[in-house]
């Protein structure tokens, strides 16, 4: 294999790794958008209440598991 092709092969790697990076800081970007909204109804204090971190442990598991079943979907 020549240099260019594996420059090439690495740089299909890289831009790969990079577009999983994206991707899973925009699903984190959301998740904590909508699990926010959803379960912080007030002001926040210090701590959260134990509905609080209740509300958005739930919601955020919800939310990984709706986003694997879409993606799984996705790649079919």
């Amino acid at each position: 294999m020549d240099s260019s092709a594996l420059n090439s092969t690495e740089l299909q790697n890289f831009l790969n790794e990079e577009k999983q990076k994206a991707m899973v800081n925009e699903m984190i970007g959301k998740l904590t958008s909508v699990c926010w909204d959803k379960c912080i109804t007030g002001t926040p204090g210090s701590k959260f209440s134990s509905s609080e971190t209740s509300c958005l442990t739930h919601c955020a598991q919800r939310y990984m598991d709706m986003s694997l079943l879409i993606m799984k979907r996705l790649q079919q």
